[in-house]
């Protein structure tokens, strides 16, 4: 087996700020998945589409949070699609103490299971010219890596990612962006230098950056009330 890199989701990634705003996105079926999608103003939008395809973390693309940055997103001039991998029964829907291990195991098969039938119907409705971005948080890192890989989209970008292995970056194609937290047990120091090594070695094209005075998750769940929590997200592109 190839070695791990990223673990899998620990307790903090079950808690964390609930941040405050309106979505202004909307809610449709696309390949059988419930799928956040919000679009940019009218003055924003480009001769050629523009897809981000927003991989969410255990909380799933319909909290309030990751709704808040699909609408940054799409303020930027992007078409964002987030899919429900989790069919409904995100970790905002279990209570405390649940047996997460189980969860994890069991959501991971039935989010990898949909997830072809979903880029199909993304595929079939937004057109094959059209240039796609994925962007994923923790849970959402492998489907990333796995785009990147196969030449289904043009870029791609992880915030403090789970559940990676060094064969994720031995077949990395695409050019990556990995913004990651100073603190972080899941993607440790090691993991990450052993990460941009590999990366290196095959002369892949990508931007690594580390956020000091954060930890896992701030890219999602950080406190408001705390400025390095507060300003450093605004700061990944």
């Amino acid at each position: 087996m190839s070695p791990t890199l990223a673990s899998a989701p620990g307790s903090c990634c079950f808690g964390g700020v609930k941040h405050a705003g309106t979505p202004v996105g909307r809610i449709e079926d696309l390949g059988g998945l419930q799928t956040y999608i919000s679009e940019p103003p009218t003055f924003k939008l480009a001769t050629t589409q523009k897809v981000i395809l927003y991989l969410a973390d255990v909380w799933g693309p319909l909290y309030l949070n990751n709704q808040l940055i699909q609408d940054y997103f799409a303020s930027c001039g992007y078409i964002v699609l987030g899919p429900d991998y989790f069919f409904g029964n995100a970790i905002s829907n279990h209570p405390p103490g649940f047996d997460r291990p189980t969860w994890i195991v069991n959501a991971r098969k039935a989010a990898f299971d949909a997830f072809p039938a979903w880029l199909d119907a993304v595929k079939a409705k937004y057109g094959s010219d059209t240039k796609y971005c994925t962007v994923g948080y923790c849970f959402g890192a492998p489907f990333v890596m796995d785009l990147c890989s196969n030449g289904s989209v043009v870029a791609g970008a992880l915030a403090h990612p789970a559940f990676l292995e060094e064969r994720h970056f031995e077949k990395l194609a695409g050019p990556l962006i990995l913004s990651c937290a100073e603190e972080d047990h899941t993607f440790p120091h090691a993991s990450r230098r052993r990460a941009e090594d590999i990366m290196v070695a095959r002369k892949c094209t990508y931007y690594f950056q580390v956020f000091s005075g954060v930890k896992h998750g701030f890219a999602v769940k950080g406190d408001p009330d705390v400025e390095m929590e507060r300003e450093w997200p605004y700061l990944i592109p």
